[in-house]
């Protein structure tokens, strides 16, 4: 149960969000599922809110590239951290487009039921972002 579980979670990132088909999400959420984050999509509630939120997302990075680097499963929960990087050539969080690669760094841990992921808790590295976005200058010491 748990390598399943981890393989559902790993596709969703990898392979949802890497090639921007949002179609995956109706084999991979359950259609009551609940995002739990920070920063660009908060609370998301429901498949087809997951698929809207991922998709303006994407528009913004559309060359994105999630990459899950590790893996621990325990029961129903799945946790993974992960790398995404893109180009922003459309805006995000506010920023006009910069023509920057950037790295987003995060963990998530899904909660699965039935073979579709029901909850996700994720958490990123929304201050390097940001900072990548040029909405925040970096702390000098």
């Amino acid at each position: 149960m748990s390598e399943a579980n981890k393989i559902i979670a790993r596709r969703l990132r990898e392979e949802c969000f890497s090639s921007g088909d949002m179609r995956m999400a109706d084999e991979l959420l359950d259609e009551n599922y609940v995002y739990h984050g920070p920063t660009i999509m908060e609370e998301v509630r429901g498949r087809e809110a997951f698929k809207q939120a991922a998709a303006a997302f994407r528009a913004a990075l559309p060359d994105l590239r999630a990459t899950v680097e590790d893996q621990i499963a325990e029961g129903d929960k799945v946790v993974s951290r992960f790398v995404s990087r893109g180009t922003h050539t459309n805006e995000l969080m506010g920023a006009p487009a910069t023509g920057r690669q950037i790295t987003i760094r995060g963990t998530d841990i899904s909660r699965i039921r039935d073979g579709k992921i029901v909850e996700a808790w994720v958490m990123r590295d929304a201050l390097a972002m940001m900072h990548q976005l040029g909405l925040v200058q970096a702390a000098r010491t």
